[in-house]
């Protein structure tokens, strides 16, 4: 029998002692299978980045075990973590994290080099290629688009073919038409049996994946399989009305705001998630026709 790509098992991550003491997490079990997109949503502070954390080898839970494959990550020296992370995870943020001196060739390349392998050139243009931008290979970040600068990102942490790929909100910064086209390369790895976690803000984004979590208080409170936009949205504003603020409170007004704005296109004919709306993906863009709708 095939384990999960990861587990955890009864996961606490606490912070403080005493009184002030914070529960970021709270004895939460869960089995990701292999090959599957799954989003991670919630209100600001519901431990959406803590459970990311955790289970990419970040941070150490405070109670409680992690799994990457067979692989328990929580009995794992320091040392043994960060080669794990190098070889064994990709990771793609908001942030692009590019190296501005560096082209999108060296920067997709460094994570090879600081694994201790000499990268072959051929394998670096490969991995651009699958993201649309052999042809920027040598660009630096300054001279490619936030955009383009996420997909270098993506083609770097994928680089060293992780088993899981996570994504902290790798969306957040990009305009509609970019986010888009990040969304539909990450649906289509996991089609081709790459296993993606992201946690994100959007709804629209989340209904690229296959299933959405939906945590609060530090709980998984919500799992919704084969996710809509508008079935995202409805979940989100439940949760909301259940945390008794009665509306959107302080930190959440990109995920309110997601929410209406998946329930308008929800609405209307052929906009109701991922699928439906790649279209306008190769449609803004020429080159990136070829990219598979998710």
């Amino acid at each position: 029998m095939t384990h999960p790509a990861l587990r955890l098992r009864s996961v606490t991550r606490s912070y403080g002692t005493g009184p002030g003491a914070v529960t970021a997490l709270d004895a939460v079990t869960l089995d990701i299978p292999r090959g599957t997109f799954t989003a991670v949503m919630g209100p600001s502070g519901s431990g959406k980045s803590t459970l990311l954390q955790c289970t990419a080898g970040l941070d150490r839970p405070t109670a409680g075990r992690v799994l990457l494959g067979d692989t328990e990550l929580t009995g794992l020296s320091e040392r043994k973590l960060s080669r794990l992370r190098r070889t064994r995870i990709g990771f793609v943020f908001q942030a692009y994290n590019l190296l501005p001196a560096l082209t999108a060739e060296q920067n997709v390349a460094l994570p090879l080099r600081l694994a201790g392998r000499r990268p072959r050139r051929a394998e670096v243009l490969d991995v651009l290629d699958r993201v649309g931008l052999r042809d920027r290979a040598g660009h630096r970040p300054g001279e490619l688009s936030g955009g383009q600068q996420q997909r270098v990102a993506l083609a770097r942490a994928l680089v060293t073919r992780p088993e899981v790929l996570f994504g902290d909100e790798p969306t957040g910064a990009l305009d509609s038409a970019s986010g888009r086209q990040v969304l539909t390369l990450l649906r289509a790895m996991a089609d081709e049996g790459q296993t993606v976690i992201m946690v994100t803000h959007d709804p629209v984004a989340a209904s690229c994946a296959d299933q959405v979590l939906f945590l609060a208080d530090g709980r998984i409170r919500d799992t919704l399989t084969g996710p809509t936009a508008e079935r995202i949205a409805t979940r989100m504003t439940r949760m909301t009305a259940a945390s008794g603020r009665g509306g959107c409170g302080e930190g959440d007004v990109a995920v309110c705001a997601g929410a209406e704005e998946a329930s308008r296109m929800a609405a209307v004919p052929g906009r109701g998630g991922c699928a439906e709306g790649a279209s306008q993906v190769t449609a803004a863009s020429g080159q990136d026709a070829a990219v598979l709708p998710c």
